[in-house]
């Protein structure tokens, strides 16, 4: 965590480094998630997501009902409790911190997702890793689904179910 906060990664913002609200919540998920045999990894962390929130892939609003909703966050967790892979999935992003302003996203540089792969890759270990779209595919490799914004649910949530369906979501299977 402390490696976290203090990490510089390039011209993005790090949520972490002025919030105790925000790295003592990614301690508990990142601790209730230890034994996750699978690591879903975004592209980076978003304004209305894990910027206000501190936990990958979840808005404000699904932590206390209140602040913004992000639409990825809620398909996301949404898929995952409909194929019960909730509580087998650790959501983490190859860039943890957010490229972009309070108010909007911008794609991670080439140098951010560099500097932010070896974070991802730590989590990874022992575990089956499925990047979710273009940027964290092209970074990780392997098996991916298409990230859910965009028009891109009904594709995550359908690729995620032939990964699952296939056995590729077994740990060993990669």
């Amino acid at each position: 965590m402390d490696e976290l906060a203090a990490a510089r990664i390039g011209g993005t913002y790090n949520q972490y480094r002025d919030s105790p609200v925000r790295r003592e919540r990614l301690r508990a998920y990142l601790s209730s998630r230890r034994r996750a045999p699978i690591l879903l990894v975004g592209e980076a962390a978003g304004y209305r997501g894990a910027r206000v929130s501190g936990i990958p892939f979840t808005s404000e609003r699904q932590l206390t009902g209140h602040g913004p909703a992000e639409a990825s966050a809620t398909i996301v967790h949404r898929v995952l409790a409909e194929l019960d892979l909730e509580e087998l999935v650790l959501l983490w992003n190859v860039v943890p911190t957010h490229p972009g302003t309070e108010t909007t996203n911008r794609a991670p540089t080439r140098a951010e997702v560099e500097a932010g792969l070896p974070l991802a890759l730590s989590l990874a270990r022992g575990r089956v890793v499925v990047p979710v779209g273009r940027v964290a595919h092209r970074a990780l490799g392997g098996h991916h689904v298409r990230h859910p914004a965009h028009g891109g649910a009904r594709e995550f949530g359908a690729r995620l179910v032939e990964l699952r369906d296939r056995g590729d979501l077994l740990p060993g299977s990669a």
